[in-house]
């Protein structure tokens, strides 16, 4: 899911930036359990995007003081629903203290085996694809690997997001039609569904109109179905 539209719905409400980030936050608590109680087992929220630096310094501290809140606060709920925490993304840029939240957050919740949540936090696609081409470059230089064996597998299990399915259906809240350099090598054959409604909006009632559309779809995965012949 790309979460968008907190700003906006602050406004509208005629409050300050950061009360759409809290209330953004809250949305996500609900979407995690409503997510895991329909089956779905691998869901993945852009929470901090590698632009998302580049917005005014006092929205950035704010929106970093949430994360560090919700790794502090939640991390009890998710061991007890058995939901293992995963985060993508670089981290050197993070402060010294949300890097060791981090690493407690996916500690305390590594045996989690009922579902996996994912949190892209500093991350950027193409971010993901250069450090994998850097990667490989190197081991091509040193001679252990050769280019010829370099293939979308061997790519896949490079990306940040190895060991994760490729998402089936990415949901982007309030009316923006891109992906915003997010998953793009993953995304290859995903469903999108965009809807208006802003991220703080987002319930369980839209998540389920979402995929409701996502079920009367034909993936074809790039192949032509064979025609019945009578």
């Amino acid at each position: 899911i790309i979460m968008d539209g907190n700003n906006r719905w602050a406004r509208r409400e005629g409050h300050p930036g950061i009360a759409g980030h809290r209330a953004g936050a809250e949305v996500v608590r609900n979407i995690v359990g409503a997510c895991e109680s329909r089956g779905i087992y691998y869901l993945t929220l852009f929470a901090f995007s590698s632009e998302n630096w580049g917005r005014p310094h006092n929205e950035v501290r704010a929106l970093l003081a949430l994360l560090a809140r919700y790794l502090r606060n939640d991390i009890t709920r998710l061991v007890s629903d058995g939901i293992r925490l995963r985060v993508i993304g670089r981290r050197d840029r993070f402060s010294p203290r949300i890097q060791r939240l981090i690493c407690r957050a996916e500690k305390a919740t590594r045996e989690g085996e009922r579902a996996t949540l994912t949190l892209a936090l500093d991350y950027g696609g193409r971010w993901d694809l250069t450090e994998v081409a850097r990667e490989l470059a190197k081991e091509v230089v040193q001679g252990v690997l050769d280019p010829d064996k370099i293939t979308e597998q061997l790519i896949s299990q490079r990306l940040a997001t190895a060991g994760l399915p490729d998402p089936d259906l990415c949901i982007r809240t309030a009316g923006e039609t891109r992906v915003s350099n997010f998953l793009l090598w993953q995304f290859a054959y995903a469903e999108f569904w965009f809807t208006e409604v802003l991220w703080p909006d987002f319930d369980e009632s839209v998540l389920d109109l979402a995929l409701a559309d996502y079920t009367v779809r034909e993936r074809r995965f790039g192949v032509r179905p064979l025609l019945s012949n009578y």
